[in-house]
């Protein structure tokens, strides 16, 4: 574990943590009830639409967001009880107004953006459906943009999923 102790009490008793080594690195142990305090990263999911020109859907981050007035591929976070497939359809649908058909996991990556929180995302390959583009939920906006030339993008991940992409593009001659 590394940084500053996030977290100072046990979810299950409410007693105090306390850095122990655990199963080859330091973990937060209750003190009182002995239970280990795994922090494990948040799961996000983020589609890829791209249209006939190959140009990749954005959404602008609202002003009330993290990161307001840059760009990042439409995302969200998965629910406790929500199944990841599900939760990409309701996200974007969200965040940009339609609805898509997913054609497979493009990548997965960490992202490490946000001291607070790490986050695995999950980006799928998708094609819109359905719907009117609008922007929603944590976006005030959303635009097609060339992979050569998006806007200022909020997530240092997207811009590596991006240059995927344009490596694609670039090898076979379209996507």
């Amino acid at each position: 574990m590394t940084g500053k102790q996030r977290f100072n009490f046990c979810p299950k008793c409410g007693g105090p943590l306390a850095l122990k080594h655990r199963r080859e690195r330091e973990r937060l142990v209750c003190t009182a009830c002995g239970y280990v305090m795994y922090e494990n990263p948040v799961v996000g999911v983020a589609a890829i639409v791209q249209d006939g020109e190959g140009r990749i859907l954005l959404g602008r981050r609202a002003g009330w967001s993290t990161y307001p007035g840059l760009w990042c591929i439409p995302c969200g976070y998965v629910e406790y009880d929500e199944d990841v497939y599900a939760a990409i359809g309701r996200e974007f649908r969200e965040e940009t107004g339609l609805t898509v058909a997913l054609e497979g996991v493009f990548t997965v990556l960490s992202n490490w953006h946000n001291s607070e929180a790490h986050t695995v995302g999950i980006w799928f390959r998708a094609r819109v459906t359905g719907g009117v583009p609008a922007a929603g939920d944590d976006l005030d906006a959303v635009g097609y943009f060339p992979l050569d030339a998006p806007p200022p993008l909020a997530f240092p991940t997207d811009a590596t999923v991006i240059g995927m992409l344009k490596g694609l593009h670039s090898t076979s001659g379209g996507i």
